[in-house]
């Protein structure tokens, strides 16, 4: 059987066969603490679980119409956008979607033809470059400073444009670091792309999850040419505990959404009607659910960070936003006798049952990633493994 080659160049998501692995090794009966969820370990709020529950019963069971998305969702799209980014869309410049990693996917499948160079900045969530690459792009990598937490500074995103930069894909908070760019950041990488004939794709699930006063600003807020030059996606999966739902949303210029709503009218047909239903509930209700898990969140991140910068030879920046940290534990290798991040995930899974991510699957071989998307208890039960077997 002849496989299609760009489905055999296709690397598996690293976090998910980490998720997968430590199941399986949990179902034979091994204690095994997985920091490689990326996902709440809360529950959905009752009231949004009431509210796609009660859609299911009223016979909001068939196909979406539009497939780019009920209008009652769109509408809860906008007032989001407005009432927390100070952007202001219209229904027509909104499509709901299967999930973030399908609206990444039909972002870069409207706008990137064979040939064309997409800047991904590392650490990188594992999907970017592999949909860049089944789009027929070509992914170019780029790294601030580890001083400044890899964020690009302008004059590092300058450098890295070239004429065949067709889009920039920026994450804030990221998935791996759960590093932040500030609102002046911002500013200053827009004022840079404003010059460029490219879009950028803003991905901006984890816009709720901040911590320690820390601030950000939406990429297509940074003024009129960044708004106009901006796709931004968001979802409800990571602020409402509400991954299995898959359902996500993008806002942006109404030709960029018109052939994204093309693409997905050919391919899922759109996100299942009684999840939008629920998701609009989501984003109009009482917010009051977010902000305990914001809280609880922001306790365990800063507790995480505090023991593994205690460790001998870790190095790791801060996470302002999201829930990972993301430690530079090279310093560890030689003694373990291991050549990068992905033997040493192994041997912490095998001798210390305790799953990671492996940093090459963001872009980083010294590094792995931890979410504290899990109980104050697991934490420090996995952090004291480590620990012991990092001595």
């Amino acid at each position: 059987m002849k496989l299609a080659r760009r489905v055999l160049e296709l690397a598996e998501s690293a976090t998910l066969a980490v998720s997968a692995k430590a199941a399986r090794l949990k179902s034979e009966g091994i204690d095994v603490i997985s920091f490689g969820a990326g996902e709440p370990d809360f529950d959905t709020p009752e009231l949004i679980k009431a509210s796609g529950i009660c859609a299911i019963k009223e016979g909001q069971t068939r196909y979406p119409k539009p497939a780019s998305g009920l209008i009652e969702a769109k509408q809860a799209v906008c007032q989001k956008l407005a009432r927390e980014n100070s952007l202001k869309y219209t229904p027509d410049q909104v499509i709901i979607t299967t999930g973030g990693k399908m609206a990444v996917y039909l972002a870069v499948n409207a706008l990137i033809d064979p040939g064309d160079e997409v800047l991904i900045p590392k650490p990188y969530w594992v999907s970017y470059p592999e949909i860049v690459k089944l789009a027929g792009g070509e992914p170019v990598f780029v790294m601030g400073a580890e001083e400044n937490s890899y964020k690009l500074s302008a004059v590092e995103l300058a450098a890295a444009v070239s004429d065949r930069t067709r889009m920039v894909l920026l994450n804030s908070p990221s998935n791996p670091s759960g590093v932040t760019y500030t609102p002046d950041e911002i500013r200053s990488l827009a004022e840079v792309l404003s010059r460029r004939d490219l879009m950028v794709v803003s991905d901006e699930i984890y816009d709720r999850l901040l911590y320690d006063g820390h601030e950000t600003l939406s990429y297509a807020a940074a003024g009129d040419r960044a708004f106009s030059q901006t796709v931004t996606i968001n979802s409800a999966s990571k602020t409402y505990a509400m991954t299995g739902w898959r359902i996500a949303y993008v806002a942006g210029p109404t030709e960029v959404i018109k052939a994204m709503a093309k693409l997905q009218s050919q391919t899922t047909s759109g996100a299942a009607t009684f999840t939008q239903v629920a998701m609009a509930t989501a984003l109009t209700a009482d917010q009051a659910p977010v902000e305990a898990m914001r809280t609880e969140f922001e306790r365990r991140g800063r507790h995480m960070h505090e023991r593994l910068t205690a460790m001998k030879g870790v190095r790791c920046a801060k996470p302002t936003g999201a829930f990972y940290c993301f430690p530079n534990v090279a310093g560890a290798y030689r003694k373990l006798g291991v050549s990068g991040s992905a033997a040493f995930a192994d041997r912490l899974l095998t001798e210390a049952n305790v799953a990671v991510v492996p940093g090459v699957a963001f872009g980083m071989d010294d590094h792995v990633r931890l979410s504290f998307a899990a109980s104050m208890q697991q934490i420090d039960a996995g952090l004291d493994r480590i620990e012991a077997f990092l001595r």
